[in-house]
Protein backbone atom coordinates (compact mmCIF):
# COMPACT_ATOMS: atom_id res chain seq x y z
CA UNK A 1 0.00 0.00 0.00
CA UNK A 2 2.59 2.56 1.08
CA UNK A 3 4.97 2.40 -1.88
CA UNK A 4 2.15 2.53 -4.41
CA UNK A 5 0.96 5.76 -2.79
CA UNK A 6 4.32 7.36 -2.17
CA UNK A 7 5.02 8.91 -5.56
CA UNK A 8 1.72 10.79 -5.46
CA UNK A 9 1.54 11.58 -1.73
CA UNK A 10 5.19 12.16 -0.93
CA UNK A 11 4.99 15.95 -1.05
CA UNK A 12 1.28 16.53 -0.51
CA UNK A 13 0.27 18.77 2.41
CA UNK A 14 0.56 16.78 5.64
CA UNK A 15 -2.02 18.22 6.49
CA UNK A 16 -2.54 21.91 5.70
CA UNK A 17 -2.65 22.69 9.38
CA UNK A 18 0.81 23.04 10.84
CA UNK A 19 2.26 20.19 12.86
CA UNK A 20 4.05 20.73 16.14
CA UNK A 21 7.64 19.59 16.00
CA UNK A 22 8.19 17.10 18.81
CA UNK A 23 10.71 18.01 21.46
CA UNK A 24 10.51 21.78 21.00
CA UNK A 25 7.89 22.62 23.60
CA UNK A 26 5.36 23.40 20.89
CA UNK A 27 7.08 26.63 19.90
CA UNK A 28 8.36 25.46 16.52
CA UNK A 29 5.92 24.66 13.74
CA UNK A 30 6.70 22.56 10.71
CA UNK A 31 5.04 21.99 7.36
CA UNK A 32 5.36 19.49 4.54
CA UNK A 33 7.66 21.98 2.80
CA UNK A 34 10.13 21.72 5.66
CA UNK A 35 9.89 17.92 5.61
CA UNK A 36 10.68 17.97 1.89
CA UNK A 37 13.65 20.25 2.51
CA UNK A 38 15.06 18.06 5.28
CA UNK A 39 14.63 14.83 3.30
CA UNK A 40 16.48 16.40 0.36
CA UNK A 41 19.35 17.35 2.69
CA UNK A 42 19.95 13.66 3.44
CA UNK A 43 21.71 13.57 0.08
CA UNK A 44 23.72 16.75 0.62
CA UNK A 45 27.49 16.45 0.00
CA UNK A 46 28.17 18.09 3.39
CA UNK A 47 28.02 15.44 6.10
CA UNK A 48 27.11 17.97 8.80
CA UNK A 49 23.99 18.93 6.85
CA UNK A 50 23.01 15.27 6.56
CA UNK A 51 23.43 14.85 10.31
CA UNK A 52 21.35 17.95 10.97
CA UNK A 53 18.63 16.67 8.66
CA UNK A 54 18.52 13.32 10.46
CA UNK A 55 18.06 15.15 13.75
CA UNK A 56 15.33 17.40 12.37
CA UNK A 57 13.41 14.53 10.76
CA UNK A 58 13.62 12.41 13.91
CA UNK A 59 12.11 15.30 15.87
CA UNK A 60 9.35 15.74 13.29
CA UNK A 61 8.41 12.11 13.83
CA UNK A 62 5.47 10.32 12.23
CA UNK A 63 4.70 12.90 9.49
CA UNK A 64 8.19 12.32 8.07
CA UNK A 65 7.89 8.52 7.84
CA UNK A 66 6.29 8.18 4.39
CA UNK A 67 8.56 10.78 2.74
CA UNK A 68 11.59 9.04 4.27
CA UNK A 69 10.55 5.62 3.00
CA UNK A 70 9.91 7.14 -0.42
CA UNK A 71 13.36 8.74 -0.35
CA UNK A 72 14.92 5.40 0.55
CA UNK A 73 13.06 3.71 -2.29
CA UNK A 74 14.10 6.35 -4.82
CA UNK A 75 17.68 6.88 -3.62
CA UNK A 76 20.43 6.46 -6.18
CA UNK A 77 23.14 5.58 -3.68
CA UNK A 78 23.53 3.70 -0.42
CA UNK A 79 24.65 6.77 1.54
CA UNK A 80 21.27 8.37 0.94
CA UNK A 81 19.49 5.14 1.92
CA UNK A 82 21.61 4.88 5.06
CA UNK A 83 20.74 8.36 6.32
CA UNK A 84 17.06 7.80 5.60
CA UNK A 85 17.26 4.53 7.54
CA UNK A 86 18.91 6.29 10.49
CA UNK A 87 16.17 8.92 10.57
CA UNK A 88 13.46 6.24 10.44
CA UNK A 89 15.11 4.26 13.23
CA UNK A 90 15.18 7.35 15.44
CA UNK A 91 11.50 8.03 14.78
CA UNK A 92 10.87 4.56 16.15
CA UNK A 93 7.46 2.95 16.64
CA UNK A 94 5.47 5.07 14.13
CA UNK A 95 7.80 3.84 11.36
CA UNK A 96 7.31 0.12 11.99
CA UNK A 97 4.04 -0.60 10.14
CA UNK A 98 4.90 1.58 7.11
CA UNK A 99 8.35 -0.04 6.84
CA UNK A 100 6.85 -3.53 7.05
CA UNK A 101 4.35 -2.71 4.29
CA UNK A 102 7.10 -1.24 2.14
CA UNK A 103 9.31 -4.31 2.63
CA UNK A 104 6.51 -6.54 1.38
CA UNK A 105 5.94 -4.41 -1.72
CA UNK A 106 9.44 -3.41 -2.80
CA UNK A 107 11.44 -6.54 -3.62
CA UNK A 108 14.70 -4.79 -4.48
CA UNK A 109 17.48 -6.13 -2.30
CA UNK A 110 19.14 -2.77 -1.67
CA UNK A 111 15.88 -1.24 -0.45
CA UNK A 112 15.07 -4.24 1.73
CA UNK A 113 18.53 -4.27 3.26
CA UNK A 114 18.25 -0.71 4.53
CA UNK A 115 14.58 -0.93 5.50
CA UNK A 116 15.30 -4.06 7.54
CA UNK A 117 18.31 -2.35 9.12
CA UNK A 118 16.05 0.52 10.19
CA UNK A 119 13.64 -1.93 11.82
CA UNK A 120 16.52 -3.65 13.56
CA UNK A 121 17.69 -0.32 14.96
CA UNK A 122 14.15 0.57 16.10
CA UNK A 123 14.43 -2.48 18.32
CA UNK A 124 11.76 -3.64 20.76
CA UNK A 125 8.78 -1.82 19.15
CA UNK A 126 9.48 -3.72 15.90
CA UNK A 127 9.85 -7.24 17.32
CA UNK A 128 6.25 -8.48 17.06
CA UNK A 129 5.79 -7.13 13.52
CA UNK A 130 9.07 -8.71 12.40
CA UNK A 131 8.12 -12.11 13.79
CA UNK A 132 4.63 -11.99 12.27
CA UNK A 133 6.18 -10.98 8.96
CA UNK A 134 8.22 -14.16 8.89
CA UNK A 135 5.04 -16.05 8.11
CA UNK A 136 5.30 -14.66 4.57
CA UNK A 137 5.69 -16.88 1.51
CA UNK A 138 8.53 -14.58 0.41
CA UNK A 139 11.69 -16.44 1.43
CA UNK A 140 14.00 -13.50 0.78
CA UNK A 141 11.81 -11.21 2.86
CA UNK A 142 11.92 -13.69 5.74
CA UNK A 143 15.72 -13.58 5.58
CA UNK A 144 15.82 -9.80 5.93
CA UNK A 145 13.34 -9.88 8.82
CA UNK A 146 15.46 -12.51 10.55
CA UNK A 147 18.53 -10.30 10.14
CA UNK A 148 16.64 -7.42 11.75
CA UNK A 149 15.73 -9.60 14.73
CA UNK A 150 19.34 -10.71 15.06
CA UNK A 151 20.32 -7.05 15.07
CA UNK A 152 17.91 -6.45 17.96
CA UNK A 153 19.48 -9.37 19.79
CA UNK A 154 18.63 -10.31 23.37
CA UNK A 155 15.31 -8.43 23.65
CA UNK A 156 13.99 -10.57 20.76
CA UNK A 157 14.90 -13.93 22.34
CA UNK A 158 11.83 -14.36 24.55
CA UNK A 159 9.30 -13.34 21.86
CA UNK A 160 11.02 -15.70 19.42
CA UNK A 161 11.08 -18.48 22.02
CA UNK A 162 7.33 -18.22 22.42
CA UNK A 163 6.96 -18.97 18.71
CA UNK A 164 9.02 -22.16 18.73
CA UNK A 165 5.78 -24.09 19.18
CA UNK A 166 3.75 -21.92 16.81
CA UNK A 167 0.98 -23.51 14.76
CA UNK A 168 2.43 -21.79 11.69
CA UNK A 169 5.27 -24.06 10.56
CA UNK A 170 7.04 -21.29 8.66
CA UNK A 171 7.12 -18.98 11.70
CA UNK A 172 8.21 -21.90 13.88
CA UNK A 173 11.11 -22.72 11.57
CA UNK A 174 12.11 -19.08 11.15
CA UNK A 175 12.06 -18.50 14.91
CA UNK A 176 14.34 -21.51 15.39
CA UNK A 177 16.73 -20.41 12.65
CA UNK A 178 16.86 -16.83 13.91
CA UNK A 179 17.66 -17.94 17.46
CA UNK A 180 20.33 -20.24 16.07
CA UNK A 181 21.85 -17.37 14.08
CA UNK A 182 22.04 -15.33 17.29
CA UNK A 183 24.60 -17.81 18.58
CA UNK A 184 25.20 -17.75 22.33
CA UNK A 185 22.37 -15.26 22.77
CA UNK A 186 19.70 -17.46 21.20
CA UNK A 187 20.91 -21.06 21.45
CA UNK A 188 19.88 -21.59 25.11
CA UNK A 189 16.26 -20.89 24.15
CA UNK A 190 16.37 -23.63 21.49
CA UNK A 191 17.95 -26.06 23.95
CA UNK A 192 15.36 -25.31 26.62
CA UNK A 193 12.52 -25.75 24.14
CA UNK A 194 13.91 -29.14 23.10
CA UNK A 195 14.26 -30.25 26.72
CA UNK A 196 10.73 -29.14 27.57
CA UNK A 197 9.45 -31.14 24.62
CA UNK A 198 11.01 -34.39 25.78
Amino acid sequence: MYLSEMKTTMWMEIPKSLIDMAGTGGNTKITDEEIRKQVALLGDPAIEKRHEAVGALSRIGAPAVIPLIAAMAQAEDNDHRWYAAIALSRIGGPAVAPLMDALKEDTRREFRRYAAAALGEIGVPAIDALIEGMGSDDRELRGFLSQALCRIGRPAVEPLSRRLGDNNEVIRQCATLTLWQMGETGLPAITKNAEDGE
